[in-house]
């Protein structure tokens, strides 16, 4: 008998290229890119270990893309899914001194040549999503660029989806909702930023749910500020509940912070992001409890303003 899924799943962004938008707890000097890709190839193998099989990578990632399509092609397991993105080119070349990390291009032409990559991760593709669907680009008024994710949703048997950022996300998703191809809805898969700080999901989710639509949840450790630091002391009350409750249940601040997204939201999967195997092993420690209703509700109460988190998420740096 095949074993019930873990509602996490790995996203590979810090596997696949050294800077990260994200509050570092420790620091690196030296870059190998051989001893890199050996450690990405590490981190996706304890994952699988651990019973992860869902895997989220992009183009945008560096080398986690190509990375994921050779470990996945020997590992040969039905169970794995990967999801992929299309819309962002990685630039940094693996450069400490990078100025540059990522172009963002939301047109027909890099969408079919991104595809030509990624549908090497067939028959373990199972989702093709838009890498971080704005109103800006018109991503999601491109009658080309739609028509096209329809074809490559019919002929590969894919769900279609869209990845979103800000503090607009849930005007993007509701946008979203609406589009269909020959009158069929054309997403089927929504990864939203949802974390103690910023709940604005929880507007929709319900929607999602009863349109069928599956949910998953990235940023649930918010960038790493679900963590105590000096640096926020706007925050404070957050750092206090989450260590009470991390006495209280024997386990990490990031294993709350990730049962807080499953608990309160019951997505399809919740992402870590974690790039060695011993904040794997944290964060796998979320499926080992489940948060009482009133531990529950003490961090729904948590929650600030879309606009003040992402004003202070875009004070952080790649690092």
């Amino acid at each position: 008998m095949k074993k019930p899924s873990l509602p996490i799943g790995l996203g590979t962004a810090a596997i696949g290229r050294p800077h990260y938008i994200n509050i570092r707890q420790e620091t690196s000097s030296n870059f190998s890119l051989d001893a890199f890709k050996r450690d990405g190839l590490a981190i996706l193998d304890d994952a699988y270990q651990r019973g992860i099989r869902y895997f989220d990578t992009a183009p945008g990632y560096g080398l986690a893309e190509q990375l994921l399509i050779d470990w996945v092609i020997e590992k040969d397991d039905p169970d794995i899914e990967i999801a992929t993105k299309w819309g962002y080119t990685y630039v940094a070349d693996f450069s400490p001194n990078a100025s540059q990390h990522e172009i963002k291009e939301h047109s027909l032409s890099k969408l079919n040549e991104q595809w030509e990559q990624s549908k090497t991760l067939l028959p373990f593709l199972s989702a093709y999503q838009i890498h971080s669907a704005t109103s800006e680009t018109g991503v999601l008024e491109n009658k080309a660029v739609l028509n096209r994710l329809a074809e490559l949703k019919k002929e590969n048997g894919l769900d279609i989806g869209i990845t979103t950022s800000g503090q607009n996300q849930i005007e993007v998703i509701k946008k979203a909702l609406d589009v269909a191809i020959e009158g069929n809805a054309l997403f089927d898969i929504f990864q939203v930023t949802y974390n103690i700080f910023d709940q604005s999901l929880a507007q929709t989710s319900k929607e999602l749910s009863v349109q069928n639509k599956k949910i998953v949840i990235k940023e649930a450790l918010a960038n790493g500020k679900v963590f105590p630091n000096t640096k926020y002391p706007q925050h404070a009350i957050v750092y206090k509940k989450l260590q009470e409750l991390a006495v209280k249940y024997k386990t990490g601040l990031d294993a709350i912070a990730l049962r807080f997204c499953i608990d309160s939201i019951d997505p399809f999967k919740v992402l870590s992001g974690a790039s060695n195997k011993s904040h794997l092993s944290d964060n796998l420690q979320a499926t080992q409890f489940k948060l009482e209703g009133k531990d529950l509700s003490t961090l729904k109460d948590l929650a600030i303003s879309p606009e003040q988190y992402w004003d202070e998420r875009k004070q952080l740096t790649w690092n």
